[in-house]
């Protein structure tokens, strides 16, 4: 399995890695600020398929 993925920011378009911890669950989400523009995305990682992982991301404000 790998061990980090990536998304891009839906603020600023900059690709971000993140590192992937199967230990949290098959789907996993929560709420990181983007080390380059600092808006916060919901992250949401699928591990349907541990060998690639599928991870998107959607602005926090989108939400409500």
């Amino acid at each position: 399995m790998q061990d980090e993925a990536s998304y891009i920011c839906d603020g600023c378009g900059e690709e971000i890695v993140i590192p992937i911890d199967p230990s949290g669950g098959g789907e996993q989400t929560f709420v990181e600020d983007c080390p380059v523009c600092c808006r916060p995305s919901v992250i949401h990682v699928d591990l349907s398929d541990p060998e690639e992982p599928r991870v998107w991301a959607e602005a926090e404000q989108d939400r409500y």
